[in-house]
């Protein structure tokens, strides 16, 4: 090919793109939606009677070829039980300045403790306020659900927990026992009348 026809289909090249349709995002006023599987902001996840998943087997760390993850696991006690397990995760952190958001640690994550989620606006202007912390990390509180420390459900193994066995029904009614017993319930009242 001559020097003249390899100019020629370059330049070519060149006009054919100047003449497509440009495709503008309108961002941050018009903000779509991403796909299901979409690699964001990672989040622990909660049993349906409140307690973590995480059982601080620092698995995600290693697996984290960035270095981004942070775990410290500590025993679980009968006073203070914040998982199913023997330990869960007492520190937890993700520094978002070095997460490459490839999911490793998500694979790696044997209770399904810990997901990503669709939010992918993590911008900041301070560097410290993008290492997220296990407050931070935490899913959020759904209606039955009693915040940790509390006992499991009475009659269950961790097992059960981790086979999907604590269904809604009854953490709301082992939480609200365990929330009356720690006297933090915050619903009705026996004598009180629910509301429809």
């Amino acid at each position: 090919m001559t020097d003249e026809r390899r100019f020629f289909r370059g330049f070519g090249v060149t006009f054919g793109q100047m003449f497509k349709r440009v495709t503008t995002e309108q961002y941050p006023e018009d903000k779509r939606p991403t796909q299901p599987r979409y690699h964001g902001r990672h989040q622990l996840n909660r049993h349906p009677d409140g307690l973590e998943k995480c059982v601080g087997c620092e698995l995600c760390a290693w697996a984290c070829p960035a270095d981004a993850i942070y775990v410290e696991g500590a025993q679980n006690t009968d006073e203070e039980r914040f998982s199913p397990g023997e330990r869960y995760g007492r520190v937890y952190q993700i520094n978002y300045l070095r997460c490459i958001f490839c999911g490793l640690c998500i694979e790696a994550c044997p209770t399904r403790a810990l997901t990503m989620t669709n939010e992918y606006e993590l911008a900041d202007d301070n560097r410290a306020d993008l290492i997220f912390e296990k407050v931070d990390l935490l899913g959020p509180m759904l209606p039955g659900m009693v915040p940790a420390p509390h006992q499991m459900v009475p009659g269950t193994t961790e097992t059960d927990y981790y086979l999907g066995k604590v269904t809604g029904a009854v953490a709301v009614q082992s939480g609200e026992a365990e929330a009356r017993r720690l006297g933090t319930w915050a619903g009705p009242k026996n004598d009180e009348e629910v509301p429809a």
